[in-house]
């Protein structure tokens, strides 16, 4: 890449003259480099300017072709090592300590940076909708970013955002999700989970509670729709991790199932999700959730994971991870490959290679939509977050499943782990082998969609539907 750079216009006449200063150095979003493929991506989260960052240093070495910050970029909200609430005032005052790393000038003039932001640099820990200054705190990300002063985006609430770098065959798309200013608010529990001192945060569903917003949503599935051989998804938190008590999709596991299904239903190809936030690398990956595997690589740690050593928290889809040290997320993509392949790797803070995934790209292929559900119908995993005797209908396409006793029962799963945590199975009873019905057995229902209604009931603590009428149990053509 070269390392033209284009000074942007306008700048708030409060802002401060390192922030003035940051703003001549960035890239011009019009850099006409549209055609050249991408090969190099560096990403990464969680840098305090409280403290020395050499990793800065260490990817401007690296010479990426575009560096991806997911959020945390400044902490505005720690104040003498305490947690408190940040004033515009304090988030501008981060943003100008940052501005002043003669590392990150020096990679600032070198690389293009696409960025979001997380709790620290939204100014309030774990805040999202509620958050008193989060306009203040979008005019200052903006500003620091360089944004030009007539962007629709100054205008849009939220600061999602996406690019296509690269000619046709050889696309790459950058997503970069806002998980803060829409998300709803978190409410936590009454007791730690086993192994942790901290509460959990309580999984929130039903009408209102968003992770995204109505508009991004909306964006989004417009975005996937764009032709791209491969899609970087750039969200703060973590996607695909379900096993710790802290901030996550998995929070609200409806719309966890909504971004699953979108990826889905646009039939988008190539997605790997990138997250930071932990103060920990790993990687994770779930094969079975938009069908084909899926990646969620999470480097949270530029300058902050060297703060004690811990173990790797839960995570029963972890790939491979690094618990402790500062480090930064790289995607290396052999475009030059018969069968194109993707490195997905963790570097430590000197820049060599901790762990990394290779995967070809044909690997990352949508299949055909699954079918559509009707309005009031549930997935398996907003079936799992519901109560018992709660009445719904569940459909999915039947997995696994199996024949109970000399007919009795009839398993039928939705995953292929039946005993995973994302499993929800139907059980259809005798009483409702009837009809045309009468003669089934568990083939007759392999890989075939079903929809059930019903009232969810326990086995042994895990949520199931149990059908005793032919008339609740539909095979969907």
């Amino acid at each position: 890449m070269s390392s033209r750079y284009t000074p942007v216009a306008a700048y708030s006449r409060t802002a401060t003259f390192a922030s003035l200063l940051i703003g001549l150095l960035v890239f011009s979003p019009d850099r006409a480099f549209a055609d050249q493929p991408i090969t190099k991506i560096a990403f990464g989260s969680c840098a305090t300017q409280q403290r020395p960052c050499p990793i800065w240093s260490t990817i401007a070495d690296y010479q990426p072709d575009w560096l991806l910050l997911l959020g945390d970029n400044i902490y505005a909200d720690v104040v003498e090592g305490r947690l408190k609430p940040a004033t515009p005032e304090r988030i501008q005052e981060a943003y100008d300590e940052l501005a002043r790393f003669p590392d990150f000038m020096r990679l600032r003039q070198q690389t293009p940076i696409f960025a979001t932001w997380d709790d620290h640099d939204y100014g309030n820990n774990d805040a999202g909708v509620e958050w008193e200054h989060k306009d203040a705190a979008a005019k200052m990300f903006h500003d620091f970013f360089g944004t030009p002063a007539d962007s629709p985006l100054r205008k849009q609430r939220g600061i999602y955002d996406a690019k296509i770098i690269g000619p046709p065959g050889k696309r790459v798309q950058m997503i970069m999700l806002d998980t803060r200013y829409f998300r709803s608010e978190l409410e936590k529990g009454t007791e730690p989970l086993p192994g942790f001192r901290a509460k959990p945060y309580v999984a929130a569903s039903g009408e209102g509670v968003t992770m995204l917003g109505d508009a991004q949503w909306k964006w989004l599935a417009e975005q996937l729709k764009q032709p791209a051989e491969l899609r970087i998804i750039g969200s703060s938190i973590q996607v695909l991790s379900d096993d710790h008590p802290f901030e996550k999709w998995g929070n609200m596991p409806a719309e966890r199932e909504r971004l699953f299904e979108l990826i889905r239903s646009q039939e988008a190809s190539g997605v790997v999700i990138i997250s930071g936030d932990r103060h920990l690398g790993e990687i994770s990956v779930d094969n079975d959730v938009v069908g084909y595997p899926l990646y969620d690589v999470t480097a949270s740690g530029l300058n902050q994971a060297n703060l004690g050593w811990r173990m790797p928290e839960p995570n029963v889809r972890r790939h491979s991870s690094l618990p402790y040290g500062n480090h930064f997320g790289s995607i290396e993509i052999d475009w030059d490959a018969e069968d194109p392949v993707v490195s997905l790797q963790l570097r430590h803070e000197d820049g060599e290679i901790a762990v990394q995934s290779r995967v070809p790209l044909s690997l990352l292929k949508a299949g055909p939509a699954p079918k559509p559900r009707p309005e009031g119908v549930v997935s398996p995993l907003q079936a799992l977050a519901m109560n018992e005797g709660d009445g719904l209908t569940v459909q999915f396409n039947v997995v696994t499943g199996r024949v109970i006793g000399d007919g009795e029962r009839i398993l039928l799963n939705s995953d292929i782990d039946f005993r995973g945590p994302k499993n929800f199975t139907v059980v259809v009873n005798r009483s409702a082998l009837t009809g045309a019905y009468a003669n089934a057995n568990f083939d007759s229902f392999k890989g075939k969609t079903i929809r059930a209604t019903g009232a969810i009931s326990l086995y042994n603590g895990a949520k199931q539907l149990q059908i005793d009428d032919a008339a609740k149990l539909l095979l969907v053509e």
